[in-house]
């Protein structure tokens, strides 16, 4: 198995693992994620909320080398299209943070996902991403049939 398809384990791995309600990662926090005071810039929160997102698209089998490689019969990229972020605690140096994901809404073009970062129990931020597809000439793209399933946020 090659070091990009590695799997994840039913106690989670590096790409963390598939919950009934979407994706769930492990992450910990580094020096590198911090400013001068040691707890994590805010800035950072963006990147542990794309990769939980990365992440889960990855378990579901939606993987971006594919989508740029015009697997679907051009080349396509995902964008952020918008992004609500409330910060409700902060997360410090060492911590272990869970990133939580899922498919809140999702139509032919659009999907938006429901995130949170909690370290154990207390709930750090939450967040909501809208998420689309592009082509390489700019111009949005629907998504292939089959993902409009996988999507499917349950019921």
């Amino acid at each position: 198995m090659s070091e990009n398809n590695l799997s994840v384990s039913s106690a989670g791995g590096l790409a963390g693992e598939l919950t009934p309600f979407g994706h769930r990662l492990l992450a910990r926090v580094y020096y590198a994620d911090t400013d001068f005071s040691g707890i994590v810039y805010h800035g950072r929160y963006l990147e542990f909320l794309e990769r939980g997102r990365t992440d889960y698209l990855r378990l579901l089998g939606v993987h971006h080398s594919e989508l740029a490689d015009g697997k679907h019969g051009e080349s396509i990229v995902w964008v952020v299209r918008r992004m609500e972020i409330d910060f409700k605690g902060a997360a410090r140096i060492d911590d272990v943070l869970t990133i939580e994901t899922r498919t809140a809404e999702i139509s032919g073009a659009r999907v938006r996902m429901a995130q949170i970062i909690k370290r154990g129990e207390d709930l750090l931020i939450s967040a909501t991403v809208e998420a689309a597809l592009i082509n390489s000439a700019g111009r949005p793209r629907r998504f292939p049939a089959e993902w409009i399933k996988l999507f499917q946020p349950e019921s």
